[in-house]
């Protein structure tokens, strides 16, 4: 069974799948090879200024595209903004975070990511819009001796969308940081940690939460990095992950 066969019968069973490093890069195709210049871009991240809890601890940017079978095109900026149903720590606000650059909304593995969620996701779609609200967050999460990280402050959460992507980009000195996944009902539907540069997990935003455990430093005389791209598709008002 190939990797989006899959895909579409664990979203279709289970409301997400879990993709291994090197299934996921398998996707971008030649892309791949343009994987460092993508993943360095992580290191251009400015400091996440709307963290209601105070924390230091997240770096982020944001784009958004309309995405559709023919073509995927940048939007102009514009804020994020989630309602407090769906985010009751950072809800509630537009958001301007930095953009995304503009040599990494159009490299490769940007686009063959983007690409490969669309195929997907449009497949399986009841009724698919004729183009999708896309956004893209680049995210850093750091952690220092006694500053734990916190990849999603909010908790379990549904981030008010269709679809998601979460992808590892890099993890360095990270501890702990295991994804769970949720029924809405609060039942465990499995725990993994993403640990190689390209797992990933794709998910039903309808039918599953998740969340993220904190991460600290393995060695506490350095920091943890943990490097995250998500993606979020949706039908048409902006709005996104965590």
């Amino acid at each position: 069974m190939s990797a989006p066969e899959r895909a579409r019968e664990a979203l279709a069973d289970h409301g997400f799948v879990r993709f291994e490093g090197q299934e996921t890069r398998a996707l971008l195709g030649p892309a791949d090879a343009a994987w460092a210049s993508f993943a360095d871009s992580w290191n251009d991240l400015p400091v996440d200024g709307f963290m209601a809890d105070g924390g230091r601890y997240r770096r982020r940017r944001f784009a958004a595209f309309a995405a559709s079978p023919g073509a995927v095109e940048r939007k102009p900026h514009q804020p994020h903004w989630q309602s407090r149903d769906y985010n009751p720590l950072n809800g509630g606000v537009q958001r301007w975070f930095e953009p995304v650059t503009d040599t990494i909304a159009d490299h490769p593995v940007t686009r063959g990511i983007l690409r490969a969620g669309l195929e997907l996701f449009h497949s399986i779609s009841a009724l698919p819009p004729a183009a999708w609200h896309v956004e893209l967050h680049q995210f850093r999460i750091e952690a220092r001796a006694g500053e734990e990280g916190q990849p999603t402050p909010e908790g379990a959460h549904r981030d008010g969308v269709d679809w998601v992507i979460v992808m590892l980009v890099d993890r360095q000195n990270v501890d702990s940081g295991v994804t769970d996944i949720f029924a809405p009902d609060g039942t465990s539907l499995g725990s993994f940690t993403l640990t190689a540069s390209g797992d990933a997990v794709f998910l039903d935003d309808h039918r599953v939460l998740h969340g993220v455990t904190p991460i600290r430093p393995l060695d506490p005389a350095g920091p943890a990095v943990r490097d995250v791209l998500v993606v979020t598709y949706r039908r048409e008002e902006p709005a996104a992950a965590g």
